[in-house]
């Protein structure tokens, strides 16, 4: 136990760790990352709620849309399938 905890600290006396700065930095990208990604994904939320009102009560515009975004997801998906290949 104490070899391992010998190791341990010496292992730790080898790491890199960030200064004040760099941390606050990368704090503040993951922040506002996450906050990007929050918003986008509550509008995207939004969006599909929409969409399924919609479907759910025949709109012939959301049928429609949902038609289109099918026939683009599909190709996109050939699309990149065949440059793959």
């Amino acid at each position: 136990m104490v070899r391992y905890l010998r190791e341990t600290r010496e292992e730790l006396h080898k790491v890199h760790w960030p200064t004040r700065q760099e941390a606050w930095n990368l704090t503040r990208i993951v922040m506002l990352v996450t906050i990007a990604m929050a918003l986008f994904l509550g509008l995207l939320d939004y969006l599909f709620a929409m969409e399924l009102t919609g479907l759910i009560s025949g709109s012939a515009i959301a049928i429609g849309a949902i038609a289109i975004v099918v026939v683009i997801s599909v190709l996109t998906v050939v699309i990149l399938s065949r440059q793959r290949a």
